[in-house]
């Protein structure tokens, strides 16, 4: 029997507020293990929780963007289960009531755009860290860090729209993008700041009605939400194939061993006794609020990259990789600012400074050069000061150093040879040193033409003004 794969995801993302939702402590990562807790994050007898506005108007933001429904009116639950890092015995979230109903998300598969819809967005705590065994005091014990608990997480719900672990990838790639647009979630998935639950289930082709679905939890990488669906999808195929019935359970992956593997039995929603949170009112969204928030949405990815394609005649692929980051597409525009040719700038970011800063694990604001530094060097080029050959050289050391391109040219003499007799001159030597290639050309190989370019550039180490060079040789070669 053929199958068909119905995934729907489950994405936290960690909002970028300065305190937590329902108290003043500070959300820093990284900080010493319960350093930053209180008695109203502790759960402590007789505190009171006081909800964070910024963490509402983040939420909002980001449902008005998603064409998503505000409900004016919505409220807070607890929901109970126990963990050793849930202090209070219960987590506060949304169940019935969600700040955010509806809403979609344009994703392009094989050159084909289809939505994506959302159920809804709400607001809810994150609970602690359990740590097990990590260079710990006694690596025997279980220890728990407290300084999450309380943080303002937005769960984003899909719908049961996507159909393969591609697809899935793809989706959370574009709502991490979309996020970063938004300044509403920096997207880290290595410091926990994004992370997905896939729900996964398989039916026969053809068929509407879902089958029993697994859920994978805290998948925290692209690479490992793709692979934990395929292997979570082949397993379950198995199950189905040998004529047994998938199991509805919470499993955890493995990405050592690239497998998922048993956690719990799947909760359903009755398993965590919602009722609604006795110590928050309901929350009222005014009309006023809604049009404020939505006046203040930037320009997202999509009409960023359309903008690209108008305004600065770059190819679609190209703006596909400059918006896929905010901050790479900020830096774009703002070198092409200063130096007005923007298909040169779209070259050198997408390769040269893309790739030192893959190597160095650089943000595209962390970079050592800056747009006003590569907009100079770019200059150099144009000025016909330094050739191409030799920018890509004095780009790698302004990286590594944080110099300017005119002091690296200046220190290393490396300015451009653009003096015909002189370059004449080495012409005729490289000719002269290669009588047989030179035979050969003359003889109808004009191919060798790039030979002796390219000797002619090795005799002035590069330095050699190579339009000047070609126009040169064709001259002496007749």
């Amino acid at each position: 029997m053929d199958y068909e794969c119905v995934i729907g995801l489950e994405v936290h993302a960690q909002l970028l507020t300065y305190s937590k939702l329902f108290c003043s402590c500070a959300t820093t990562f990284q900080a010493d293990p319960n350093d930053q807790t209180c008695p109203v994050c502790l759960g402590l007898p007789g505190v009171l929780p006081v909800l964070n506005r910024q963490a509402v108007e983040l939420t909002l933001r980001t449902g008005l963007a998603m064409q998503g429904t505000v409900a004016t009116s919505n409220r807070f639950a607890r929901k109970n289960y126990f963990y050793p890092d849930l202090p209070k015995g219960y987590q506060i979230s949304q169940f019935e009531e969600p700040l955010i109903e509806g809403g979609c998300l344009n994703i392009e598969i094989d050159g084909t755009t289809r939505q994506v819809c959302l159920n809804r967005i709400h607001l809810e705590e994150d609970a602690g860290k359990s740590i097990h065994g990590e260079n710990l005091a006694d690596p025997n014990k279980s220890y728990v860090d407290l300084n999450r608990t309380g943080v303002p997480l937005m769960e984003i719900v899909s719908a049961p729209d996507l159909r393969s672990p591609a697809e899935a990838r793809v989706y959370l790639q574009k709502l991490k993008t979309v996020l970063e647009y938004l300044d509403v979630c920096d997207g880290n998935m290595e410091e926990g700041s994004l992370r997905c639950d896939a729900n996964v289930s398989l039916r026969p082709v053809g068929t509407e009605t879902l089958g029993t679905r697994t859920e994978i939890k805290n998948l925290n990488s692209f690479r490992n939400v793709q692979q934990a669906i395929a292997y979570e999808m082949e397993r379950q195929r198995g199950v189905l194939e040998n004529g047994a019935s998938v199991v509805q359970e919470t499993r955890l992956f493995d990405a050592a061993r690239g497998v998922t593997l048993p956690m719990r039995s799947k909760e359903e929603a009755h398993d965590y006794r919602y009722f609604p949170e006795p110590d928050l009112v309901p929350l009222q969204i005014e009309p006023e609020w809604i049009e404020r928030v939505r006046q203040s949405i930037p320009e997202l990815p999509d009409a960023r990259r359309q903008r690209f394609v108008s305004q600065y005649g770059l190819p679609a692929y190209d703006a596909d990789v400059l918006v896929a980051s905010r901050a790479m597409a900020d830096y774009f525009e703002a070198t092409v600012e200063l130096f007005p040719q923007p298909k040169i700038v779209s070259n050198w970011v997408m390769g040269d400074f893309l790739r030192e800063l893959n190597q160095a694990h650089h943000r595209p604001d962390e970079a050592p050069v800056s747009p006003t530094r590569l907009a100079e060097l770019l200059r150099l080029i144009d000025e016909g000061t330094i050739s191409g050959k030799i920018a890509k050289t004095v780009f790698e050391d302004m990286y590594r150093t944080g110099k300017g391109a005119g002091d690296i040219v200046a220190e290393q003499g490396l300015v451009q040879m653009s003096d015909s007799d002189a370059l004449r001159e080495v012409i005729e030597q490289v000719l002269a040193g290669h009588p047989e290639q030179l035979a050969a050309y003359r003889a109808g190989k004009e191919k060798l033409l790039g030979f002796f370019v390219g000797q002619t550039m090795k005799a002035t180490q590069g330095k050699a003004n190579p339009a000047m060079v070609n126009t040169l040789l064709r001259q002496l070669l007749q």
